[in-house]
């Protein structure tokens, strides 16, 4: 063992583009720096059980080149070691006869929970430094600075909307695309806004009040007779997937007849208590909701559900996240080597290019354990931006009597009775 012990490295929660630059440059620089450094396979998962047969002792050999690919060259877990108290002695006894001095996680808020249970249960004995991910975009970061992988997500995803796009277009048709993002709009309004897609809708939107099945599939039905008044008949929504958490479950079940629920997916939560949104097949019940709402009204459209995050994932990171994360791995390494780590752990940020030790007290909820969800501004500019080149019903739509007669002629009903059915979208009684 080198003089100043060993770094372990891994990684939880979902994968995100750019996670082998954060374990390539953590590597590099642990080594660099005199630790030898091992890889723990798949997160907590194995050390949790007391497993050490899961673990790789990492050279730069190991890691050259990888900072360029996707994945994640340690795998990745959901797995939540602070849930047993059987879990977190068998972690630490693993850290003992490894001999850890320090460890870099990689995840989201969860990760990063069990990261700061890990520095605290320590007594100090193992420095933690944490390097938030998620292609969603939704942990509080100083300013505006991304989550990495956020970027490259959204690159790949505006290519596939464009040409879906262009489907759409040439058959005449509707998609409803499903992005991720459980508890923030960024990657559906940054796919979409990017892409120029006819429509998004975020929980954001709805300011943090209940919202129903129907008023989503009004706002999207509103954007499909907008587009037929002014002889389109196709389009392209993305819906942030986290609407079905803003659904709840509740909503959902009032949605449907009872048992009917279970034609689209089941209700199941994972080991951190968050619905399993990928167990629920949203796209689908939209778009039987929306035919047979449509229907109703006298128009026919056909829909295509497509869900729109695991192609995302894995994706080789574009330069922005290459080199993002090179900064962090880096950074996080040598957070861990100053006289600060040994005070508190952290998780690792920039802010103008210079590193921003985040302590784990000051970032995570002591209720929860989580940090506070960075959501999109629907107050400011770039929000504002967005609506304005979207196509959905507003409120000079229903001001302008030329336009409202026009809206009210595709499905055949009088203008005063299409302002009763549609007002409320924008605040008319």
């Amino acid at each position: 063992m080198s003089n100043k012990g060993r770094l372990g490295i891994l990684v939880g929660g979902g994968p995100a583009p750019g996670l082998n630059g954060v374990i390539a440059a953590a590597t590099i620089e642990g080594i660099n720096q005199g630790y030898e450094v091992i890889g723990f396979r798949d997160g907590f998962k194995h050390i949790a059980a007391g497993d050490t047969t899961q673990i790789k002792p990492l050279s730069i050999r190991d890691v050259r080149d990888i900072h360029l690919r996707g994945g994640s060259i340690l795998g990745t877990a959901r797995t939540n070691p602070t849930k047993s108290e059987e879990h977190m002695r068998n972690l630490f006894t693993v850290f003992h006869k490894l001999g850890i001095t320090a460890l870099v996680t990689v995840g989201g808020d969860d990760t990063a929970f069990s990261a700061s249970v890990v520095r605290k249960r320590s007594n100090g004995e193992i420095k933690v430094a944490h390097v938030p991910k998620t292609i969603d975009n939704d942990l509080p970061l100083p300013g505006t600075a991304p989550t990495f992988g956020y970027e490259t997500a959204r690159h790949y995803g505006v290519q596939i909307v464009r040409n879906l796009m262009e489907d759409a277009r040439t058959t005449s048709r509707w998609y409803l695309i499903i992005s991720m993002g459980r508890a923030a709009g960024h990657l559906a309004l940054g796919i979409a806004k990017a892409s120029a897609a006819t429509l998004s809708v975020i929980s954001e939107e709805f300011r943090g009040r209940p919202v129903s099945v129907d008023e989503i599939c009004d706002i999207i039905i509103g954007s499909i007779i907008k587009r037929k008044a002014e002889g389109s008949q196709y389009g392209l929504v993305v819906l942030a997937e986290g609407l079905i958490e803003s659904l709840g479950e509740k909503g959902l079940l009032a949605a449907m007849p009872e048992g009917q629920l279970e034609r689209f997916g089941k209700i199941v939560r994972d080991d951190h208590g968050h619905l399993r949104l990928g167990e629920i097949e949203f796209g689908r019940l939209m778009k039987e909701f929306l035919t047979a709402r449509l229907e109703k009204l006298g128009i026919k459209m056909t829909f295509i559900d497509k869900d729109l995050g695991y192609e995302l994932r894995c994706a080789d990171p574009i330069p922005f996240d290459a080199e993002y994360t090179r900064d962090l791995g880096y950074a996080a390494v040598k957070f861990l080597r100053s006289s600060d780590a040994d005070k508190y752990g952290a998780i690792i940020s920039f802010v103008d290019g210079k590193m921003k030790p985040l302590p784990f007290e000051d970032m995570l909820d002591p209720q929860t354990g989580r940090m506070q969800n960075r959501r999109v501004n629907v107050d400011g500019e770039a929000y504002e931006c967005a609506l304005a080149y979207m196509i959905r019903l507003e409120r000079e739509d229903f001001e302008d009597a030329k336009q409202l007669g026009k809206l009210a002629a595709v499905i055949k009903v009088t203008p005063d009775e299409f302002k009763n059915r549609f007002g409320y979208l924008v605040g008319l009684k």
